[in-house]
């Protein structure tokens, strides 16, 4: 896991995690990250996250036929705590990344923190 690589989220993306995180405020929410490496040459490699599959909470599941057709995969996995300013990454998190890292080694991990007081307990 050592390669630097930076990683591109499309506002599409952005607001739909967020929006899922508000959805459920009192409750641990996550999904997938689908994206592509954009130039694994460069350096530092380029991951752009195109759009965001929550997982929890929802029936919405990611289609493989489409995805492989657009040269997307499975890049990443995002999580919100149930509680505000819980900062810690539950086990289940990192064992999901660690799984998706078998398959894309630039996997990104990514902790959603929704910062104001009255919209997550």
């Amino acid at each position: 896991m050592g390669a630097e690589c930076q990683y591109e989220l499309a506002q599409a993306a952005y607001v739909k995690l967020t929006l899922h995180a508000l959805k459920h405020p009192a409750s641990a929410v996550n999904g997938l990250l689908i994206g592509r490496l954009l130039d694994g040459a460069s350096s530092p490699a380029v991951v752009a996250v195109v759009e965001a599959v929550p997982l929890s909470h929802s029936r919405a599941q990611p289609r493989r036929g489409p995805l492989r057709g657009q040269g997307l995969a499975v890049v990443g996995y995002y999580h919100a705590n149930a509680l505000r300013g819980d900062a810690d990454l539950p086990a289940i998190a990192k064992c999901v990344g660690d799984h998706i890292f078998r398959y894309f080694p630039r996997v990104a991990v990514l902790l959603v923190s929704v910062a104001s007081p009255d919209l997550r307990h």
